[in-house]
């Protein structure tokens, strides 16, 4: 299955609502996949603007969600625990 889903750590995204979606910047170091397969592990980060940070801070919802060819989902809006803990993380 890691062979089909090459890539798919460039296709993982997080959107605060009302601005369109910021994907993740992955596995900064070192490269984690090969030719024939991805890694089961990825490190991610996303990099928020000010902007959407003050948003999300105010309540606005986030939604998150994969949009590979060869395994697409979506979170929307995350449950408001998830939300909550990740605006605690933007400090």
């Amino acid at each position: 299955r890691l062979a089909e889903l090459i890539g798919i750590e460039d296709k993982v995204w997080v959107r605060v609502e009302g601005f369109d979606p910021v994907f993740a910047i992955a596995d900064e170091d070192l490269e984690r996949d090969t030719e024939d397969k991805t890694s089961s592990v990825h490190f991610m980060r996303f990099e928020l603007t000010p902007e959407m940070v003050a948003t999300a801070r105010g309540g606005a919802a986030l939604a998150a969600g994969v949009a590979h060819e060869n395994y697409s989902h979506q979170l929307d809006p995350l449950p408001e625990n998830i939300r909550a803990a990740l605006v605690a993380d933007l400090d």
